[in-house]
């Protein structure tokens, strides 16, 4: 197993979503967010969503490629089998209702297939729910933004892919 490429991006889960699909394929697509509240992440193959348990606190999205994804980690929180095709080879990390947090460029387009996994996920909702409860309305103006930015923990989701084949062509007739 030899890592390939790897990328790194802080993203706030807007309406606790954080998408991943390629920069010319955004489809947006119900039934696989629906899958997510069940699966944590899921897609169509082209759109990816990973679904946190809060909206405001920041994530990690690590995306690596590899010649051939090693198996999760055995103290992760869960997993599960995705499939991801890009076209153009760029993918969109997107905040659901905050616009994009970054693009990157994959080694080449195609079909990317492996598994998504993450951590601190439920750590980071208790914190959350936590500092909402201690709240109050004597509480300064920026304590919870200090709050949020100050977490223990980082609620981590990971993209172990490799490349499977090249893209499904367009067909441009209708276009």
């Amino acid at each position: 197993m030899a890592l390939l490429a790897e990328h790194n991006v802080t993203a706030i889960p807007g309406r606790r979503v954080v998408e991943v699909y390629d920069a010319d394929a955004y489809l947006g697509d119900e039934a696989a967010l629906d899958a997510a509240e069940v699966q944590v992440v899921a897609g169509n193959g082209y759109h990816l969503y990973l679904l946190s348990l809060q909206p405001d606190m920041k994530v990690q999205v690590t995306i690596r490629i590899w010649d051939t994804p090693p198996a999760p980690p055995t103290e992760c929180e869960g997993h599960v089998d995705i499939s991801l095709e890009s076209e153009t080879g760029t993918l969109v990390i997107g905040q659901l209702d905050r616009g994009p947090a970054a693009e990157i460029t994959l080694p080449r387009p195609g079909v990317y297939e492996g598994h998504a996994w993450w951590i601190n996920r439920q750590a980071a909702a208790d914190y959350y729910d936590t500092t909402l409860d201690q709240l109050t309305d004597e509480s300064p103006d920026d304590w919870l933004t200090d709050a949020w930015n100050n977490c223990p923990v980082t609620e981590r989701y990971v993209l172990d892919l490799a490349y499977s084949r090249e893209p499904e062509p367009i067909d441009d007739e209708g276009i």
